[in-house]
């Protein structure tokens, strides 16, 4: 028998998550004009984090952070073999909200970050050279921890399919998984989905600079 688990909206935001940071670490890295990319790319990630806390609180079953984040008594319990249930277990849950953490504070440095050379982040002009300095050296150092994030997140993954034989990727691409039809996730919809994209686009268009004053034009240098 079979339980769906993983609304469409988790899905999707999950497997774009994962794409736009392999994105932004491979611009980083090239640098130079890819910078420019690496910026938009930071854009949308906020746009998918800011989605992912709303529909934390207001979609499927499995996708609210009520049903997956749990106390210190579940965790041991789990840790002892003793705890069942359908989606996030108590400690892949903890993953998840380290990664969201994580990446959520690395989008929020890199709007104030600069590259020394001729990028800078959208929300710069708010803030001095030296505090975007120490945020731009806050925001490569929070790039350690993601990798060790991701690291870990992979390796449990292959952990599960190899050790207890229990596939976590196929239930987050097609949203099924075993279990009772009874445990299937109820709730979301399309308003409350239509409400995130909503909240989601207008932090975006926040965080691109779009409430900061225009700058002042160049002023032209006479020829002679």
């Amino acid at each position: 028998m079979k339980a769906y688990i993983w609304d469409l909206p988790t899905r999707l935001f999950h497997w774009s998550l994962a794409v736009l940071v392999v994105a932004a670490f491979i611009t980083a890295k090239v640098g130079g004009n890819a910078m420019v990319w690496h910026g938009r790319i930071g854009l949308a990630i906020i746009g998918l984090l800011v989605f992912r806390i709303i529909w934390g609180l207001v979609g499927s079953t499995y996708a609210r952070f009520f049903q997956f984040v749990r106390g210190p008594a579940t965790i041991l319990a789990y840790l002892r073999g003793a705890w069942q249930g359908q989606g996030h277990n108590p400690l892949g849950a903890l993953s998840v909200l380290a990664l969201l953490g994580i990446l959520t504070a690395q989008a929020a440095t890199g709007l104030f970050a600069n590259d020394d050379i001729a990028f800078e982040g959208y929300l710069v002009p708010l803030i001095g050279s030296d505090l975007s300095g120490k945020l731009t050296g806050i925001h490569q150092l929070l790039e350690n921890g993601l990798l060790f994030l991701v690291a870990l997140h992979v390796g449990s993954i292959v952990y599960y399919a190899r050790v207890k034989k229990h596939n976590l990727v196929k239930p987050m691409i097609n949203g099924w998984a075993d279990g009772s039809p009874d445990e299937s996730a109820a709730g979301g919809g399309a308003l409350p989905f239509i409400v995130a994209v909503v909240i989601a686009v207008t932090f975006v268009w926040v965080a691109s600079g779009a409430l900061l004053p225009p700058a002042p034009p160049l002023s032209a240098t006479p020829l002679f």
